[in-house]
């Protein structure tokens, strides 16, 4: 009974995350505590989180391709940077102290929520994108930190990568998207394999997890932004206060 409750909790949380994740971003904000509420250490909470990331980008990428939305070799540069970041963000977290590790996320969780409910205006401009040369070096530069959240803890990630995407590189946000979730696949792939290495990962977990995030993402394409985020982020706010309070005093 105690097993069926964990899948069918674990399953719902994917659903809403991978919907969050599609309306307005921040699932992992919700599945990580989650996790570590389950009885998961905070590094097997953590790797095990990376499961449902790595099915959703890759699900993501399939989509974008499909639509001959292609930022190659462009995201692949800038992921491979990355991995080598996220590699080392997740030696940090595997090695980090439990009590210490959630009251970084429980920080890392208001932050997020604060950018969220402030968050700025990712324009759609059509100017000349900025992906080769000096601003390819610099952009490689960048995403080498990028990588290193990423490894570490991944939560809200999104925002700051569109965020530099759009102003910086220039790309209009149908882009911005696809670049994000190629450059997250091939961080993400390294970061669950340096926990996997590790033992940090519970599978199980994971997969049903990673079930219930293909149901949210699949369900919140078919769904209209402008209807439903509003109510969305309220919720996950909300719930990400009361998480954060609970992992920074109990």
């Amino acid at each position: 009974m105690q097993v069926f409750y964990e899948v069918a909790l674990l399953i719902a949380a994917g659903i809403f995350a991978g919907f969050v994740n599609t309306m307005a971003g921040g699932g992992s904000l919700l599945t990580l505590p989650l996790l570590i509420f389950l009885g998961l250490p905070p590094a097997v909470a953590n790797g095990t989180n990376r499961i449902a990331i790595v099915v959703a980008t890759f699900s993501a990428n399939v989509g974008f391709v499909s639509k001959k939305v292609i930022t190659y070799p462009f995201s692949i540069y800038l992921g491979i940077t990355a991995l080598v970041g996220a590699i080392l963000g997740a030696r940090i977290a595997i090695d980090i102290e439990g009590e210490l590790f959630n009251r970084i996320l429980a920080i890392i969780m208001i932050v997020v929520v604060l950018i969220m409910v402030f968050k700025p205006k990712f324009s759609a401009n059509e100017a000349q994108e900025r992906i080769t040369g000096m601003p390819l070096v610099i952009s490689m530069a960048a995403f080498f930190f990028i990588g290193i959240y990423g490894g570490f803890i991944n939560a809200g990630i999104g925002f700051i990568i569109m965020l530099f995407l759009n102003l910086f590189n220039r790309m209009n946000l149908v882009r911005v998207n696809a670049t994000k979730v190629g450059v997250a696949f091939i961080y993400t792939m390294g970061a669950l394999i340096t926990f996997a290495l590790s033992g940090n990962v519970n599978w199980f977990y994971g997969i049903c997890l990673a079930v219930g995030t293909s149901i949210g993402a699949w369900s919140a394409s078919r769904i209209s932004i402008a209807k439903g985020e509003g109510i969305i982020k309220t919720i996950m706010i909300v719930m990400v206060l009361l998480m954060s309070i609970k992992l920074w005093f109990f």
